[in-house]
């Protein structure tokens, strides 16, 4: 979950707003905090709930393991979320500090690349588990997916720390402090050399972020459940939806969710004050927030009669979904 890389502001909509006649300037504003605040108090519950569930209620195996950080990567962010509200209410004005402006973004950018991390590797594992059984049976452990886990947030931290040195608060010509990135690391916002240098900057970190937290994560999701499902159809192991279902919906919901904020970034680079750019923050901020909320509560209802759902008690859905999630495990 991350709104505020590599934007100027931490949610640049004043200026969008200034030069827009659709959306008045409180009505865009509320849109988009009100999104921030619930997703934020929802999910510090909910995901809350779950790593609770995942880590104390329930063995641990390579599933567990896997789900426990990938939710904590959504939890997280969720705590971030109301100063980053508070400061868009406010006219973009950061009241928090320099620290906890590179600290809230540089965390940001470790949890989003965190997320799609983990999400590849629990489909990688549903792929080795599936197609190479015997190596699975042989090398699947806690202690192995320990140091998959390990591997993820050494490589996320690696890919977050440059936008700790990145992120700064400047203060403008009205008295606003804002906290915003400066590229070029560079005292001197006004000089040509350093702007261009600083936009070289930013179109290097975006496709480095789109290749690395987008379109190669979404090719192994995609070419690991399509092979995984080939092979479940292929041995006759689909006798309910349920695994099929579970497959796809992570896809999509991968695929919707951060689909809308790689555009969004893509569209800061043409600095183009549209009305396109603002329908676009909108939309990025309702899919990333809502992310962190709804995902972990797919992977619970995905698949299940909500009349069932609703007799089990949370330990025993829990249970059902993260201990043994594909019938391929059984198998």
């Amino acid at each position: 979950m991350d709104l505020i890389n590599s934007t100027n502001h931490p949610i640049n909509t004043s200026t969008l707003v200034n030069n827009s006649t659709h959306f008045p300037l409180p009505a865009s504003k509320i849109i988009i905090a009100l999104p921030l605040f619930i997703s934020s108090i929802i999910g510090t519950v909910t995901n809350g709930l779950y790593l609770w569930v995942l880590k104390f209620k329930m063995k641990k195996t390579v599933n567990t393991l896997l789900f426990f950080h990938l939710i904590l990567s959504y939890f997280i962010p969720t705590l971030i979320l109301p100063f980053l509200a508070t400061s868009l209410l406010q006219d973009n004005h950061w009241n928090f500090g320099t620290a906890l402006c590179k600290v809230f973004n540089s965390t940001l950018s470790v949890t989003m690349f965190a997320s799609v991390f983990f999400l590849s590797a629990i489909s990688l594992d549903r792929y080795l588990l599936t197609l190479h059984p015997a190596w699975s049976q042989q090398h699947r452990t806690p202690r192995w997916a320990s140091s998959i886990v390990l591997g993820i947030w050494i490589s996320a931290t690696a890919l977050g720390i440059p936008y700790l040195v990145f992120r700064e608060t400047h203060h403008n010509r009205k008295g606003i402090v804002t906290c915003r990135n400066n590229y070029a690391v560079s005292s001197n916002w006004n000089s040509r050399e350093i702007q261009t240098l600083r936009q070289q900057i930013h179109v290097a970190c975006f496709i480095s972020r789109f290749l690395l937290g987008f379109f190669l994560p979404l090719f192994i999701i995609i070419f690991c459940y399509r092979r995984v499902a080939s092979k479940m159809k292929e041995r006759g192991l689909f006798k309910s939806r349920k695994p099929f279902k579970v497959m796809t919906t992570a896809i999509v919901s991968f695929f919707v969710c951060w689909m809308p904020y790689h555009v969004y970034q893509g569209l800061l680079l043409t600095k183009n004050q549209s009305q396109l750019l603002e329908l676009s923050l909108i939309i990025t901020v309702v899919t990333t927030s809502f992310n962190n909320i709804f995902s972990p509560i797919l992977y619970l209802f995905t698949g299940e009669n909500f009349k069932k759902v609703f007799k089990k008690s949370i330990i025993t859905l829990f249970k059902s979904t993260f201990s043994d999630e594909f019938s391929a495990e059984r198998t």
